[in-house]
């Protein structure tokens, strides 16, 4: 995964893992089948370790807006703590394969679209609860959030922004109608 994070997905083959785990191609090869299969794998773990540094500590919070504060706070720790030398890795999967049609574009499609579901889900309770204006769409609060994210990812390591996330977290939270930490 942190191989796939700096040099992406298509940066990983069968031959380099196997040099750099010390292993045989075959093994690999046995392992997984073929390089997709296991570029694909490498995607799922990302999620995976994704869904325990955001979803589930903030699944504890109540749902709506406690959720969301909760969801933004550990979304912006996971990108802050330098989790993938290469920042979010499904941010860089995603610019990796935007143009590109395949099983591994429509795996990052469907982890995307499931975040967004699961934060236009909490935008809703939120909203329902009278804690974001009834005119505030659900679907725009989660994509702000999640363009955020991505945004500040790129700006901090592409710019070499040190104040990115602060920004984003602060832009993260006004989004939720809460004021930015001190």
């Amino acid at each position: 995964m942190d191989l796939a994070s700096v040099e992406g997905l298509e940066g990983i083959t069968i031959g380099r893992l196997a040099s750099e785990l010390a292993m045989s191609k075959s093994g690999l090869i046995g392992r997984f089948g073929d390089k997709e299969t296991m570029q694909r794998a490498v995607l799922a773990a990302a999620i995976d370790r994704f869904i325990a540094a955001v979803w589930q500590p903030a699944s504890r919070a109540a749902p709506g807006l406690p959720r969301l504060e909760a969801i933004v706070d550990a979304w912006v720790e996971h990108l802050r703590s330098g989790v993938f030398p290469g920042g979010c890795f499904v941010t860089t999967a995603s610019v990796e394969y935007d143009a590109r049609p395949g099983p591994l574009r429509d795996d990052v499609a469907a982890a995307v679209k499931r975040w967004l579901g699961v934060l236009e889900v909490q935008a809703r309770r939120a909203r329902d609860a009278g804690d974001l204006p009834a005119d505030r769409d659900p679907a725009d609060v989660a994509f702000e959030l999640h363009s955020l994210a991505s945004g500040g990812s790129v700006a901090g390591r592409v710019l070499g922004d040190d104040e990115a996330l602060d920004r984003v977290h602060a832009a993260m939270r006004r989004a939720i109608g809460l004021p930015p930490l001190n």
